[in-house]
């Protein structure tokens, strides 16, 4: 079992045996995090694991919580900003996040940024940590697998919708789902998220996004910043359609706003974001041959056949390896030259030397 750990120190990846215990994960992060007593919080939004209602010896696999790829969130007891993370995260907040924001329907032509309240532009002299620009060592260009499926008259692909490693990966995948043609999408999907995390700080706080919530808004809305959960969170409850974001490593599927009437399908290799789409093609239907003006990027909630196809299709890309394992890759620094391995050691490295222009190295 695989558990990514997120410490007052960092993030480290826990690797435990399938019969391991309460008393095991317990003594395991101690160990990691040097933090005696802490809350644990899991899930998005995140939810708090009260292992202490649980005697040590309980096997974790009988917990009825699924750890096994799951990020586990510490904080200290005593931290006073815990205290404010710890307050009920679901529920009637949640609902409150959402009667914040002015929904539209996906895909709708009359949606504009600048009707969202609290939307400003973002501010391009904002000047924020600079991220680590890290580039991937496979990409898909020309060797995209397809998945026929004739009884839909189409075939299951991503071709010519594999996004740029540009950063804006996964705002450029949900905006190519939602918001088809929209090619400025991305700056205003990041005003968005902002402006989300501003309206609702019992749910976004300082342990949650690691950083305060106005340093984080200010650097979520840089060119150079990454997206993930938080943001697909965000989004799929503005947009009101269901995120399914397919692991190609793990094949694990995660959901956000789950249950909303419609849902859109991205793609997650480890440090990228992809769409999956349906291309009506001719009879044997084993190439899309069409362009993308006449995908089918959105599906309903019951169309669960949808989910197990895309799988087939993710199973393809774990084939020919196109995902990155973020916590062992070696990384070289294009400026010095050194490798280290894992984001944790490239974090670090672009931190003490000011190097931040790294790519990932095939061993």
């Amino acid at each position: 079992m695989r558990t990514r750990l997120r410490g007052p120190g960092g993030t480290s990846t826990l690797t435990l045996p399938d019969d391991a215990t309460v008393g095991d994960l317990l003594t395991i992060i101690t160990e990691k995090t040097s933090v005696a007593k802490f809350d644990i919080k899991y899930g998005y939004p995140p939810q708090s694991l009260l292992l202490e209602q649980y005697e040590t010896s309980q096997a974790l696999s009988q917990l009825g919580v699924k750890l096994d790829g799951e990020q586990l969130i510490i904080s200290p007891k005593d931290d006073p900003s815990t205290k404010q993370a710890s307050q009920p995260v679901a529920g009637e907040t949640a609902n409150k996040e959402q009667e914040k924001s002015r929904k539209l329907p996906v895909g709708s032509s009359n949606f504009s940024f600048t009707d969202v309240p609290g939307f400003e532009q973002p501010e391009k002299k904002q000047k924020q940590k600079k991220p680590v620009a890290l580039q991937r060592a496979r990409t898909m260009e020309g060797d995209v697998p397809e998945l026929p499926l004739p009884e839909r008259g189409a075939t299951l692909d991503t071709v010519l919708r594999v996004m740029p490693d540009d950063n804006s990966c996964l705002f450029r995948a949900f905006g190519t789902a939602v918001l088809p043609g929209d090619d400025k999408s991305m700056p205003e999907l990041r005003s968005l998220v902002a402006s989300a995390i501003q309206a609702s700080p019992d749910i976004y706080t300082k342990v949650v996004l690691e950083q305060s919530p106005d340093e984080y808004c200010r650097w979520i809305q840089t060119a150079d910043a990454w997206g993930g959960a938080i943001e697909m969170g965000i989004l799929s409850k503005h947009f009101e359609v269901e995120i399914c974001s397919i692991d190609v490593q793990s094949l694990r599927i995660d959901k956000f706003n789950e249950g909303a009437s419609t849902r859109c399908i991205l793609v997650y290799s480890g440090i990228h974001y992809d769409t999956i789409v349906q291309s009506p093609s001719e009879p044997p239907h084993t190439k899309a041959n069409n362009p993308p003006d006449f995908d089918k990027r959105i599906w309903d909630d019951d169309d669960d056949e949808i989910l197990i196809l895309a799988q087939e299709l993710c199973k393809k890309l774990q084939d020919k390896h196109y995902y990155t394992d973020t916590g062992g890759m070696a990384i070289k620094c294009n400026v010095c030259g050194v490798v280290v391995y894992g984001e944790g050691q490239a974090g670090g490295h672009a931190t003490q030397t000011g190097h931040y222009d790294m790519a990932e190295v095939v061993t």
